[in-house]
């Protein structure tokens, strides 16, 4: 029997400092709206500014990681993060806070790059997955309940992000300096399965932004439509990321089980009644209802959507690219809640955004459906093949070469989820 392969807290503190911005932006655009001189939609742009640079970071660096080096990349990333958003926090210079946003939300995408590749090419990549949502919604969840007591100012979200870069980068000496893939020969180079990783992407794009346009105004729902305080707002979002602690560990003990398909397709129909519950509230209730039931079904989702991205290509270059695209999404996320609200009101905006999940369930399920291989990396090490009755000389030559008849040739498991 086989040990049980060590947990990799590298990628997973790479993962939680990564999307703790994404999770956060509620109070984040709340508190740009309260704390400076910005209006709602002004904020929510902000917040979509943010995530735009963190989306770009996947897009440029998607097939990057293995020439700079995980390590390299991730202590770059997560120092642009700590010095953008430190910055952010620490000013109330409008252009400077829009400046620290965009430097650091580039700084959490090359986090969250970098994880993405380090969890592909893991042999059980959806563990690995639902142990970083299960740090980040752990943390975002405490995070809920602690900032509305740090008074309003727009800075506790963003300095809470700075310090979880800087904690996380603590980490990054255990990472490689080089990835496996560097050294390695590629049996099939070219991007494996691009209908169906491109069909994906592109239905993860408004996955994200339908999820993120009702999250990115959830605050102004719960203080304006329900009438609840920013203390109880804070505390229903604590419950509802609880929740989502355990919509992980459910995940992470069913495992594949179910296959891919029942999850991600039920999951976002699911997903979409919660959503328009939440957008149509009007008291406590129905607005901790339809956020707690939200916030524990869309991590469970994620991580299969996460797994079957990694399923495609050993490499991870699909993972980073449909994580890319739901960036993408989650970027456009606030100002398009902020715009749909402001025009059609919370409540048809809920509705428009239900429907558009329930078509787009339909394409993410037929790729899900797809039997498919990872590609294989295909590792070549270098042998010393002594000759017989010629004493070894080492001084006299160095290794031999691959050009040796008797090369052995390994390559890493299936990647399963």
């Amino acid at each position: 029997m086989s040990a049980r392969t060590p947990t990799p807290w590298p990628l997973v503190a790479l993962f939680t400092a990564g999307y703790l911005a994404a999770y956060l932006l509620p109070t984040t655009v709340g508190r740009l709206d309260a704390g400076l001189p910005l209006s709602a939609t002004q904020a929510g742009a902000v917040g979509s500014v943010l995530l735009l640079s963190s989306a770009s970071a996947g897009f440029l660096l998607a097939s990057r990681v293995d020439r700079f080096g995980p390590r390299r990349l991730a202590r770059a990333g997560l120092l642009l993060a700590a010095v953008g958003y430190g910055t952010a926090a620490l000013s109330a210079s409008v252009p400077l806070v829009v400046t620290g946003a965009i430097v650091g939300g580039f700084g959490s995408g090359t986090a969250t790059t970098v994880a993405a590749t380090g969890i592909a090419g893991r042999r059980d990549p959806h563990r690995v997955t639902t142990l970083g949502l299960l740090g980040v919604s752990a943390l975002a969840g405490a995070l809920y309940l602690t900032i509305p007591r740090l008074g309003p100012a727009h800075g506790a979200p963003l300095a809470a992000i700075a310090c979880t870069a800087l904690l996380a980068l603590l980490l990054t000496g255990r990472m490689p300096a080089r990835t496996a893939a560097a050294h390695a020969r590629h049996v099939a180079t070219p991007l494996p399965h691009r209908r169906s990783g491109l069909f994906l992407a592109a239905a993860m794009l408004f996955w994200s932004l339908a999820q993120n346009s009702l999250w990115g105004v959830s605050g102004r729902i719960g203080l304006t439509q329900a009438g609840l305080t920013e203390v109880t707002v804070g505390a229903v979002f604590a419950v509802a990321l609880g929740a989502g602690l355990l919509g992980t560990i459910g995940a992470g003990a069913l495992g594949p089980r179910l296959g891919r398909a029942l999850p991600i397709g039920l999951g976002t129909a699911l997903i979409a009644g919660c959503i328009a519950l939440s957008a149509a509230a009007t008291d406590l209730t129905s607005f901790a209802a339809g956020e707690i039931a939200w916030n524990a079904l869309y991590p469970v989702v994620l991580s299969y959507v996460i797994g079957l991205a990694a399923s495609m290509d050993a490499r991870g270059r699909w993972a980073v690219l449909v994580g890319s695209a739901s960036s993408l999404g989650t970027a456009c996320g606030p100002l398009t809640g902020s715009l749909l609200s402001a025009r059609a009101g919370y409540p048809a905006m809920g509705t428009i955004l239900a429907a558009g999940l329930l078509l787009v369930s339909v394409p993410m399920t037929l790729v899900a459906l797809r039997p498919r291989r990872a590609t294989q990396i295909v590792e070549i090490p270098v042998m010393e093949l002594p000759l017989e009755g010629v004493p070894a000389q080492r001084e006299a030559y160095g290794m031999a070469g691959p050009r040796h008849p008797a090369v052995t040739v390994s390559a890493p498991g299936p990647v399963t989820v």
